[in-house]
């Protein structure tokens, strides 16, 4: 068959002068035939675009790290929204819409006569009126189109939830029911200060349905902004001489009181032991919001008893 071109036999020291020893030797000296020169040249081909395909995966490889740190980082920044989501601030607290908790709640019942077009209006109990200690509380009701006519509930002393249980009627012809509000505040009472708000119903009665008896309980919402209330003074004096037991009380004259009061008078009471003792009162005095009382009234107290009292 006779040796090959010389071309063909210098390919193949080229091709495998990177491997060392025994191998090479046998290679270049080892006459090849043409077809197995082609099939080693794209044997080699193949194995070099192996390599560079295995590089290019290396790489993406090597360039996915990257985004998978990216999205460590997008999934911390999730969680940190979603705590606050979880527990937000102070501020959003109190500006999310939590009156009705926090005011407390009002059950109130509703009846219109249409007869005799009156609102009869039901004070039943209040509850939750104010978290974190007890108070005095006491109702006031009142109607917009009548600002001289309002009804008070008597004091229920220390208690969040007041049992009222009171009734009151206000005349409302039935052409203004539906620009007229009934007005329900809740005060603390105190005795020698301003009465505390706690909280308020604003219901218009144009959205009631009358027809029936209604009994609901509604939620309280912030007190109005409202004047200070004018408080009434009264002059008065005592005197005890102890050798006789006399106390006397001198009632000498009051002010400041509301206008519209009919026939106002003092009313003297003692007490004993938290019970009503003895009592005395003035004469009454008819249009005046100023009465001049100057009345005197003597009561036998004992020493041992004034004591007891104390």
């Amino acid at each position: 068959m006779g040796h090959p071109p010389d071309s063909p036999s210098t390919l193949a020291p080229a091709g495998t002068t990177a491997i060392p020893g025994l191998i090479p030797d046998l290679i270049a000296g080892t006459p090849w035939p043409r077809w197995a020169l082609i099939a080693g040249a794209l044997a080699a081909g193949v194995l070099v675009v192996s390599c560079l395909l295995c590089a290019a995966c290396c790489c993406r490889r090597h360039r996915k790290k990257p985004r998978d740190k990216e999205a460590v980082g997008l999934g911390s920044a999730r969680g940190i929204t979603t705590t606050h989501l979880v527990q937000p601030d102070v501020d959003s607290l109190e500006s999310s819409p939590g009156g009705a908790q926090q005011w407390g709640r009002l059950q109130l019942s509703l009846e219109y006569d249409f007869g005799s077009q009156e609102i009869r209006v039901g004070l039943r109990q209040a509850a939750d009126l104010r978290p974190g200690g007890t108070v005095d509380p006491y109702a006031r009701v009142s109607v917009s189109t009548q600002s001289g006519h309002r009804h008070e509930t008597k004091v229920h002393r220390g208690t969040l939830c007041p049992v009222f249980d009171e009734t009151c009627c206000f005349h409302i012809p039935q052409a203004e029911l539906p620009g007229t509000t009934l007005q329900v505040q809740l005060f603390n009472f105190k005795r020698f200060s301003g009465h505390e708000p706690l909280g308020e119903l604003r219901l218009p009665l144009g959205t009631v349905d009358l027809q029936h008896v209604l009994e609901h309980w509604y939620p309280l919402g912030p007190p109005a902004a409202t004047e200070p209330e004018q408080v009434a003074e009264l002059c008065f004096s005592l005197r005890y001489v102890p050798s006789s037991g006399r106390l006397t009380v001198v009632v000498l004259e009051a002010r400041g009181l509301r206008p519209g009061l009919a026939e106002p008078y003092v009313k003297v009471q003692l007490m004993l032991n938290q019970r009503k003792w003895k009592k005395r009162k003035t004469a009454t005095r008819k249009g005046t919001a100023a009465p001049y009382f100057n009345e005197a009234f003597t009561f036998l107290v004992p020493f041992s008893q004034v004591q007891a009292g104390r």
